[in-house]
């Protein structure tokens, strides 16, 4: 090819020339301007009206009530389930910021709860907001601990 980036162009016929609108009857486009007779879209700004549009009826956005609340003082915690310490050496204290490390949780929200879903075959101390209960009994089971951290507030 041998071309520079500055002489380059498309082929011929792949780029076609923009429709001039509004420039009387000999450009082939006279008249309406190819929007057609009258109306809504063929007015200025009358393509798109939002997605609850519909037509000027009352739309259902505003037919249907309003229900519930969110709660602003809501906890997001980070769950995390013991089969997730699977690998982790013994003796290890495991807190939020070790298993992000680790890659396996992602954020830390409000804080870390342990479920007790899997087997913990190795003793760790686990430091997290919240612990079910299932999850506690399996910790202690195994010869590990699980520590309260103080709640992110």
């Amino acid at each position: 090819m041998g071309k520079f980036l500055s002489e380059m162009k498309p082929p011929r016929g792949a780029v076609k020339n923009k429709k001039r609108l509004g420039r009387g009857d000999a450009s082939g486009h006279g008249g309406t301007s190819t929007k057609g007779h009258k109306g809504q879209r063929a007015r200025a700004g009358g393509y798109h009206k939002g997605p609850t549009f519909e037509g000027g009826q009352m739309p259902l956005v505003r037919r249907v009530p309003k229900r519930g609340f969110t709660n602003i003082f809501r906890k997001e915690y980070t769950v995390v389930n013991l089969d997730a310490f699977e690998g982790i050496p013994a003796g290890t204290v495991v807190d939020a910021a070790y298993l992000k490390a680790q890659r396996r949780i992602r954020k830390l929200g409000d804080g870390l709860k342990v479920l007790g879903d899997g087997e913990l075959k190795v003793s760790l101390t686990i430091v997290a907001e919240k612990f079910s209960e299932t999850a506690k009994q399996k910790i202690e089971k195994s010869g590990g601990t699980a520590k309260l951290a103080q709640a992110a507030s």
